[in-house]
């Protein structure tokens, strides 16, 4: 059989503490120190200010995450469904240029109303531009440049190629136009 050593007591763990404190002392240098002196109400009023910053700087840390946390999760919730509903505009494009054509029948244009609405339930909305209208960079990306039919049309939308459109507030797809030169 082993010997087995029996467990540490908290007296054995002290002594064992003092022994390793006096060969330290040993290998130090000798210095004398002054007796630990009780905390004046100044140096105890000191440490509760730290203490107070301290609790002050975490609670506005943790305010701070909540915050950003509400955030992410409200915004998550919008446009969880933004790659879906990026994926299908190319077949929303595919209607709406069958339907200026004129190549719908009846049938097919209840469906491309009934995929319209559905969309716009989910927060889709087609943003808004004409050809004539003037050119924003914030809301569409010109894809070409002509040279203007008229010279009122110069720095202006000529054509669209795609509608821009936005979830919720970000914009997920920019208008794509024809600008006048």
């Amino acid at each position: 059989m082993k010997n087995k050593r029996p467990h540490k007591t908290e007296q054995d763990a002290q002594e064992n503490t003092a022994e390793q404190a006096k060969t330290a002392g040993t290998n130090m240098e000798s210095t004398a120190t002054a007796p630990e002196q009780e905390p004046t109400p100044d140096d105890l009023r000191q440490q509760l200010d730290d203490m107070r910053k301290k609790y002050m700087y975490l609670l506005s840390d943790f305010e701070n995450f909540k915050r950003n946390t509400a955030r992410e999760r409200i915004e998550l919730q919008q446009t969880a469904g933004r790659d879906i509903v990026t994926a299908l505009l190319s077949v929303l494009d595919d209607f709406d240029r069958a339907a200026k054509n004129q190549a719908l029948n009846e049938g097919t244009t209840l469906i491309h109303h009934k995929f319209v609405q559905i969309l716009q339930n989910k927060g889709l909305i087609a943003l808004q531009c004409q050809p004539g209208d003037a050119f924003d960079a914030d809301t569409q990306e010109a894809v070409a440049e002509i040279p203007a039919p008229s010279e009122a049309l110069k720095g202006k939308i000529v054509d669209i190629v795609d509608k821009g459109y936005q979830l919720g507030e970000r914009i997920i797809r920019f208008a794509k136009v024809v600008v006048g030169r």
